[in-house]
């Protein structure tokens, strides 16, 4: 059965987030369905799920908390994990962050096996107001490809058991 990663990401950081964890459960032997969360029709027949979306303000990526409640029934079935993509600096390389409220929140209804906060990407050209202003003084990359490694190898570890 098949592993579904769905994200949420507005400037492609997350999106990016969502490949590289999907890249290192298939290099481990998993078949995995990487797809953008607003387009999932439905999550019923998958032997787990990822939701990952980007953070802005503290708040959890529309499209991921949409996700987890048009699939709330579907996502309490099987194995669940949360990602969250967005701190601007090296906070989350330091060591596990605990996930924002709402992300906690979301957890615990669905049961969730984790929810991990990664460092965010921002673009030194990113568009908009806020994320250009931003992006004067805090572009660039804080995705640490080891946590993630680490992160995958976690995941497989709890598909072998399920």
């Amino acid at each position: 059965m098949t592993v579904l990663i769905a994200y949420g990401s507005k400037r492609g950081g997350t999106a990016g987030l969502a490949d590289m964890i999907g890249a290192e459960l298939v290099a481990r032997g998993i078949q995995v369905e990487v797809r953008p969360a607003a387009e999932i029709q439905s999550a019923d027949g998958y032997r787990s799920v990822i939701v990952a979306g980007a953070l802005y303000n503290s708040r959890w990526h529309r499209d991921a908390r949409r996700f987890t409640r048009r699939h709330r029934v579907a996502l309490r079935q099987v194995p669940v994990w949360l990602v969250a993509s967005g701190p601007l600096d090296n906070s989350a390389n330091a060591g596990a962050l605990p996930p924002v409220s709402q992300v906690a929140r979301i957890a615990a209804d669905l049961g969730a096996l984790g929810a991990v906060t990664f460092g965010g990407r921002l673009t030194p050209d990113a568009k908009g107001l806020i994320a250009s202003a931003m992006a004067k003084t805090k572009a660039g990359d804080w995705r640490d490809p080891s946590q993630v490694r680490a992160f995958a190898t976690a995941v497989a570890e709890q598909q072998a058991s399920v």
